[in-house]
């Protein structure tokens, strides 16, 4: 049991992850959260669910222009509900942030409707004994898409000219502008890679449950949120980390605990850590 739970806990937590890496990237640059992350998630799902149910497009293109759809959704926001706000109160861009969230969840109600619409898989997953336990090849597919993607940004932060580049934004904007680098570019940059990754979530999560609807993305952005917190915000390797964690303690949480406290475990780890390491376990942006 113990085994199988990991394994779900790994399963889910790749998928905050993910989530949390889009958080991380977005303040390590602005130093602002973006509470519409959950949202993009939720849209990247509803467009490859909706090019999936027309019948001509095969399931990687409907994957492909589930991240784009998000992607864009994510410079659209910086654009629109973050750019016009630098210099304010940080406040003020965390109300927006909120307020877009609000928004991007009431249309998709108004557009799809408050019903649950399944996923229309197209491939048939089994189950294999992994060292005589069983084991998911769906569970398989997602944590090891979720870790390639993870490696790939790794990669092109670490190793890209793009890459090094918001990584000076965000140590110091204002030297990164005297340097020649284009910082209205690198952040709209940095949304576009974050929010891609968030629409891969929901893809990957719609995939799991089954299930695509307008709220999908509350609880997976707030839980994505906790484990930045729990990484250290602004940390790539942090967001990773702590997605994991938190990711097996809900699952061994709720099978050792209560499945009713399964929501509630992100949430007390969030409040621990805020109390006990404010700056999370690798450290995030500033400390």
């Amino acid at each position: 049991m113990f085994f199988q739970q990991l394994i779900n806990g790994l399963t889910t937590g790749s998928v905050y992850a993910l989530i949390a890496l889009g958080y991380t990237m977005i303040y390590g640059i602005l130093g602002l959260i973006n509470f519409a992350q959950g949202e993009i998630y939720m849209c990247g799902a509803f467009v490859a669910v909706l090019l999936l149910a027309t019948g001509k497009v095969n399931f990687f293109l409907a994957f492909a222009l589930g991240m784009a759809a998000a992607a864009l959704l994510g410079v659209i926001l910086e654009r629109v509900a973050f750019r016009p706000l630098r210099g304010f109160h940080p406040l003020v861009p965390l109300i927006s942030a909120i307020g877009a969230s609000i928004f991007l969840q009431s249309l998709a109600l108004l557009l799809f409707g408050p019903n649950d619409r399944p996923f229309p898989i197209q491939f048939t997953f089994s189950t294999i004994n992994i060292a005589g336990l069983p084991v998911s090849t769906l569970q398989i597919a997602i944590l090891a898409a979720a870790l390639g993607f993870m490696g790939l940004l790794i990669v092109f932060v670490r190793y890209t000219t793009y890459g090094k580049a918001i990584v000076a934004c965000a140590l110091d904007r204002d030297t990164a502008r005297l340097m020649g680098i284009n910082v209205d570019r690198m952040v709209s940059l940095t949304f576009l890679l974050g929010s891609a990754l968030s629409g891969a979530a929901g893809i990957m999560m719609a995939i799991y449950y089954n299930a695509t609807y307008p709220r999908m993305g509350l609880l997976p952005g707030l839980k994505a949120f906790s484990a930045a917190i729990l990484g250290g915000v602004g940390n790539i390797p942090g967001a990773i980390l702590g997605g994991l964690l938190l990711g097996v303690a809900e699952s061994l949480g709720a099978a050792y605990i209560s499945s009713g406290f399964k929501d509630a475990i992100a949430f007390a780890i969030l409040i621990l850590v805020l109390l006990i390491r404010p700056q999370g376990i690798l450290r995030g942006r500033g400390d």
